[in-house]
């Protein structure tokens, strides 16, 4: 839900602000044609980008035009005309829209093709991040036209947070039509550029901020000061006006601290991937077997153990009871064969993974299949203990990544490194030995039996 109320903000919100600077300077416009202009812009800016072509010939093509809009809107700042108004209403708009419309994670609003919970709360996101815009929009206008000095520099301003992306995307595509020369320096400015749409509310909070406060040096308390005004029909007119502008600025204090929240809310929370719970270290026993006792695995919570190999590769598993009234253990790799090593959180009585966020069934855990956890074979439990081999954790050795540095001898000369930074290392009879020098290696290779022999 949050996303596509952050998603809305971030799109619209620079172009609703930059709207209401430009109908600060025209005459209020009449509210049914903005209306009904603003939803065709929407909609068809959003449809467009949809199904916008993406050879690179179209994708230079609509960059540059965007581009071009945004200078001809700020040189059409100078005319006042309620015409032009309308006109930049629903340009900007289906340029934002469309803009909106490319983002890949749209499709994501609803997982299937009938209304349910998820759609409903995505929808209503879209709904709210768009009355937000359209309601900061408006206070710009309420505030520039007591502050036209503040006018230029906001349009400049804004201008630019649209202007920094579209500039790098140009140059991308240049580069990718051979244009441009592909540079270092040059990838670095796109690089920066196209990744910061979440500036664009934290900007936008800023502009409102700082118009909020000084309309409220500039108009609110020295309205205040006029309340004083001893004549009853003055003295009316005055508090009227004090209460209004009280009621902009709150407001807009309020709009301003709502997009900064939304934006820091979901770079702070919402959009970071859940947390894997520790994993527990666990080590073969004299018996070549990794004991855990049964009492300490059976209260239907996930418990993530690692074991770590003689080369340092990590090995994560956990353990679930399946069942709440019986003793039915799944025990299994903490990963999938669709999704890697990500790894499985539980929230609440749900066991999630973590890379596609499905929910597992919990009694199918330790089930080959979907996006069920791997799971491990020729495992043994008695009345008090777990028992795996290091045969069955060896099996998963291929499904992780993490490795973890380790003390390790070099078998020819003795000599200590770590297994991180050794660029030689070679596998006889089932372990894996790690080697300080070329030479040292291809010694232990050409006769490994020799070197294990002396090491044992």
């Amino acid at each position: 839900m949050s996303y596509f109320l952050v998603s809305v903000l971030q799109s619209f919100l620079p172009t609703a602000l930059l709207l209401g600077l430009s109908w600060s300077l025209r005459k209020t416009p009449h509210v049914r044609p903005l209306i009904w202009l603003s939803l065709l812009g929407f909609f068809a800016g959003t449809a467009t980008g949809i199904n916008l072509p993406t050879s690179q010939q179209w994708v230079l093509f609509f960059t540059a035009l965007q581009l071009a809009l945004i200078l001809l809107f700020l040189l059409s700042q100078l005319i006042s005309s309620s015409k032009v108004g309308y006109f930049w209403q629903l340009v900007l708009l289906f340029v934002a829209a469309l803009r909106w419309g490319q983002t890949p994670n749209l499709s994501a609003i609803t997982a299937t093709n009938v209304i349910n919970t998820d759609l409903l709360l995505n929808i209503s996101s879209v709904v709210a991040g768009l009355i937000l815009v359209a309601f900061s929009g408006a206070l710009m206008t309420f505030c520039m036209r007591q502050l036209r000095y503040l006018r230029w520099p906001l349009l400049i301003v804004l201008s630019l947070l649209l202007l920094a992306p579209l500039s790098g995307e140009l140059m991308l595509v240049l580069m990718k039509l051979q244009v441009v020369e592909l540079t270092k320096s040059l990838l670095s400015y796109v690089a920066k550029v196209t990744n910061v749409n979440n500036l664009n509310s934290y900007v936008c909070a800023g502009v409102l901020l700082l118009s909020g406060v000084i309309y409220l040096i500039k108009v609110v308390l020295p309205r205040s000061i006029a309340r004083a005004e001893p004549r009853p029909i003055e003295h009316r007119k005055a508090v009227a006006q004090y209460q209004d502008s009280r009621r902009i600025f709150v407001i807009t204090l309020l709009l301003a601290l709502l997009t900064a929240g939304a934006q820091l809310y979901w770079d702070k929370v919402a959009s970071q991937p859940p947390r894997l719970s520790e994993a527990l270290p666990v080590t073969l026993a004299s018996d070549g077997l990794v004991h855990i006792p049964v009492e300490q695995v059976r209260d239907g919570k996930l418990h993530r153990f690692v074991w770590v190999a003689e080369d340092g590769k990590a090995v994560r598993f956990f353990v679930i009871n399946r069942y709440p009234d019986k003793l039915r253990l799944g025990v299994v790799f903490d990963a999938c064969l669709l999704c890697g090593d990500q790894g499985y959180v539980m929230e609440g009585n749900q066991v999630i993974c973590v890379a596609c966020d499905v929910r597992i069934f919990i009694p199918s855990i330790g089930k080959p299949g979907g996006c069920n956890p791997v799971p491990i074979d020729e495992w043994e439990m008695n009345d008090t203990e777990l028992t795996i081999s290091k045969k069955s954790l060896e099996s998963g050795l291929n499904y992780f990544s993490t490795i973890v540095t380790l003390e390790v001898t070099d078998p020819v000369d003795g000599s200590k490194l770590t297994n991180t930074k050794a660029e030689h290392r070679y596998t006889f009879a089932g372990k894996t030995y790690f080697f300080s020098t070329a030479a040292n290696y291809e010694a232990f290779r050409d006769n490994p039996e020799k070197f294990v022999k002396e090491e044992q």
